[in-house]
């Protein structure tokens, strides 16, 4: 897409499909998310937002790690400027912005229209988490292990796993696991909920996202894109206050030719074509 960023890489693999991939580009280090991954991610899925040609994003990693967590010497750069000299409260109120600024890049998962589906193989380590529970589909292998690592470094997990995963898989479930810090497979995701499909191999795993992608993207882009919206908001309201703010969403959106489209092309048994979004 013409952009070039240290700690990321965007691929289009086939030219015909709009599917994109979004990989975590520093498998030297594991793919640790470095300071830089936090100004670089929320732009480039911004850039994939705003592109047209793309449907669907595929998050994964490059090399055999989906993610390690949060680079050591980025939490070392965010406990030294804490500790530097200068007025306690300015000094406190700076790290605050800083973890908000961490916390808004992983946001940017859930404000990207364009639906984003999860890929990951190896390790999904403390900062991983709260990547992969910001996306809207997950999917793992069965060598794929999980950590919920943050209590193991003297903090809790503050970019939003501890506010995601107990959605995903229950609060008792969520308490144990950040409580404990253990390790836990990719059966045992499935079983949890934390991933929706567990594939016995990363080559299996990347055929059955690239089916699953596909399908998504041969749907209405606004159907796509609403569905994500209404669902992400709704989580945070009321079973009333989501009907009627879907009510509202579908009143400005129904009227696209992408509805007429939808039936004409069920009912012509042909499949349907709709506009970019």
């Amino acid at each position: 897409m013409g952009e070039e960023f240290k700690t990321l890489e965007i691929v289009q693999k086939s030219p015909n499909l709009p599917i994109f991939h979004l990989f975590l580009n520093r498998p030297s280090h594991l793919n640790a998310l470095s300071l830089d991954f936090f100004s670089e991610f929320p732009k480039a899925l911004s850039l994939l937002d705003q592109n047209p040609s793309v449907r669907v994003v595929v998050l994964s990693g490059r090399g055999r790690h989906f993610c390690s967590g949060i680079d050591v010497s980025a939490l070392r750069g965010i406990s030294g400027s804490s500790s530097s000299s200068g007025d306690a409260g300015r000094i406190r109120e700076r790290l605050r912005r800083q973890i908000k600024g961490m916390q808004a890049a992983i946001t940017a998962l859930e404000q990207c229209r364009k639906p984003v589906i999860a890929e990951i193989q190896g390790a999904c380590i403390g900062g991983a988490i709260d990547i992969v529970t910001a996306c809207d589909i997950r999917y793992c292998t069965e060598a794929t292990f999980f950590e919920v690592k943050e209590v193991d470094l003297g903090l809790a997990a503050d970019l939003g796993t501890l506010q995601r995963l107990p959605r995903i898989i229950g609060f008792g479930n969520a308490m144990e696991l950040a409580m404990t810090g253990r390790r836990f497979g990719g059966t045992e995701a499935k079983n949890l909920g934390l991933v929706s499909r567990v594939f016995k191999s990363k080559q299996e795993m990347e055929e059955g996202v690239s089916a699953i992608a596909q399908a998504i993207a041969e749907k209405s882009p606004l159907a796509v894109s609403g569905t994500k919206e209404v669902l992400v908001r709704s989580r945070d309201l009321s079973i009333h206050q989501g009907l009627d703010y879907v009510a509202t969403w579908n009143s400005a959106m129904l009227l696209s030719h992408d509805l007429e489209e939808a039936v004409s092309a069920q009912m012509q048994k042909r499949k349907p074509k709709f506009s970019k979004l």
